[in-house]
C-alpha cells in the first residue's frame, strides 16, 4: 500500500489506470478506523481493479460548535487497518480546497430534516467534499456505509443528479457486540453514557418489531420507540421512506427508522430497516 497527501498525484494515477481499463475503487473516510469502515474496504476490494481509501476530516461539514478541533485521529492505526485489508492508496491531504474555493454542492429533498435540521450546514459540506474527492479519485465505484443513511441517500442523489457515471454502494450497519452502531465518537462516552446509548438500537428494534406483529401507524410505532430511550437530549426520531427519506405516516412499503440523541457531549445516530 502507497500513501499519499497530493491529491494532484492521485488524479493522474487514476486517470492513467482508467486509461489502461482498470476499474477504480472508492472508500472515503474521516479516519480513526473501526470494524465499520473495514467493512466498506472489504465490499469495495472485489469490485475493482484499485482501490483508493482517503482519510479527510473535512471542515466544511462541520458547524461552529461541533468538535472539528477535538475529532479522533490514529494515522498509523488507520494506516495498517486500510494495508490489512487490501487498499492499494491510501489518501491522506491535509489540505482538498484551493485557498479561493467558492463551490458549494447542495442536495435539496433528502437533506431536509434528520440531521439536516439540527446540522443545516453539514450534508452541503459532505456533498462538496464528495464532489472534490470523485473529480480527485475518479471512481468507477464508490462505497458508503448505512450508519450514515441520510447520507448515503444524499450522495446517490448527487451522483443521479449530476450524471456522474459512479456506482454508489451502501454497506450494511456494523454493531458492536453489545449492539451500539460502531462509530468513531463512541470513544467519548463514559461507560454510564454508553449503557444508556444502547436504548437507541434497542428502540428501533422495538419499533421493527412491533412493525413486523402487524403495527402500521407511524405515531404508535414512535410511541414505542420513545418509551424505550434514555438519553441526555432526543434529537429526533423519526421514519421515513427507505429510498426519498419523505415522512411517513404509515409502514406499507420500504421504510426505515431513524434515531439521533446526546449523550454527555456526544451526539450518537442510529437506524434501522422497518419493513415487514
Amino acid at each position: 500500500m502507497r500513501t499519499e497527501s497530493d491529491w494532484r498525484a492521485v488524479q493522474e494515477e487514476a486517470l492513467q489506470r482508467r486509461a489502461r481499463g482498470e476499474r477504480v475503487g472508492f472508500v472515503p473516510t474521516m479516519g480513526f478506523l473501526h470494524r465499520g469502515h473495514t467493512s466498506l474496504f472489504a465490499l469495495a476490494r472485489p469490485r475493482c481493479d484499485w482501490l483508493v481509501a482517503s482519510i479527510f476530516v473535512n471542515p466544511l461539514q462541520f458547524g461552529p460548535t461541533e468538535d472539528l478541533g477535538r475529532y479522533p485521529r490514529d494515522p498509523e492505526g488507520d494506516a495498517a487497518k486500510a494495508r490489512a485489508e487490501g487498499v492499494d492508496l491510501l489518501f491522506t491531504p491535509t489540505t482538498l480546497y484551493h485557498r479561493d474555493h467558492s463551490t458549494r454542492v447542495i442536495v435539496d429533498q433528502v437533506s431536509d430534516g434528520l440531521c439536516g435540521a439540527s446540522r443545516p450546514t453539514h450534508f452541503e459540506g459532505v456533498a462538496t467534499v464528495v464532489a472534490r474527492l470523485f473529480g480527485v479519485v475518479q471512481p468507477h465505484v464508490a462505497v458508503f456505509g448505512e450508519k450514515d443513511y441520510q447520507q448515503l441517500q444524499l450522495i446517490r442523489r448527487m451522483t443521479r443528479d449530476l450524471a456522474l457515471p459512479i456506482e454508489v454502494i451502501g454497506g450494511p450497519l456494523v454493531r458492536d457486540a453489545d449492539g451500539l452502531a460502531l462509530s468513531s465518537r463512541n470513544a467519548y462516552l463514559s461507560e454510564e453514557q454508553r449503557t444508556r446509548a444502547l436504548s437507541l438500537h434497542q428502540a428501533l428494534d422495538d419499533m421493527a418489531e412491533a412493525v413486523a406483529a402487524g403495527t402500521r401507524d407511524a405515531a404508535d410505532l414512535l410511541e414505542i420507540g420513545r418509551r424505550r430511550i434514555h438519553a441526555d437530549r432526543l434529537d429526533y426520531l423519526e421514519i421515513r421512506d427507505a429510498t426519498d427519506l419523505r415522512p411517513l405516516n404509515q409502514v406499507d412499503g420500504p421504510a426505515r427508522g431513524f434515531v439521533a440523541a446526546t449523550y454527555g457531549g456526544t451526539r450518537l445516530i442510529d437506524n434501522r430497516s422497518l419493513s415487514s
